[in-house]
């Protein structure tokens, strides 16, 4: 994925008025019919439920076995914590994969300013909000296990 990014990345031109924009017809279609529909969106949400199942049916496994308590109630904090991860990222992602698909085939006119001053907010809001996909990860985590939280007061 490291050297998609470059290379993808290298497609983009800088202006001063408009930041970075694609110059390349194909690199849109690409973006729009590919990137964020497939690479981006569907198939990490579709890669991160199916690791947070697997690690579910793991747990409920692990019940039938013979397995001390202590690590049982560890496994099953550790998969809420995923199956939480998860449920947030969908909630994350899924709007700036949609608005980026927009966006790319849409682009707002520096003519309209209204128009263009919306998309910037808006741009900026959901920048703001996928950032929170990697923010979350202490908050989640913080809520939901209480060795997490010993352990963090013990850190502090």
């Amino acid at each position: 994925m490291f050297v998609h990014s470059i290379v993808f990345n290298s497609f983009f031109t800088i202006h001063p008025l408009l930041g970075c924009v694609s110059g390349s017809p194909t690199l849109n279609l690409y973006s729009t019919y590919f990137f964020y529909p497939v690479l981006y969106g569907p198939v990490q949400i579709a890669v991160s439920l199916l690791f947070s199942l697997l690690a579910f049916r793991n747990v409920r496994r692990i019940v039938r076995r013979q397995v001390p308590i202590v690590r049982r109630r560890l496994d099953r904090q550790m998969t809420a914590m995923i199956l939480t991860r998860v449920v947030f990222f969908v909630i994350f992602a899924l709007p700036f994969t949609i608005y980026r698909m927009y966006i790319i085939n849409n682009p707002p006119s520096r003519s309209n300013s209204l128009q263009y001053s919306i998309g910037q907010l808006l741009q900026t809001s959901l920048n703001y909000f996928i950032s929170l996909n990697n923010a979350s990860n202490f908050y989640i985590f913080m809520a939901i296990s209480s060795r997490y939280r010993r352990q963090v007061k013990c850190v502090l």
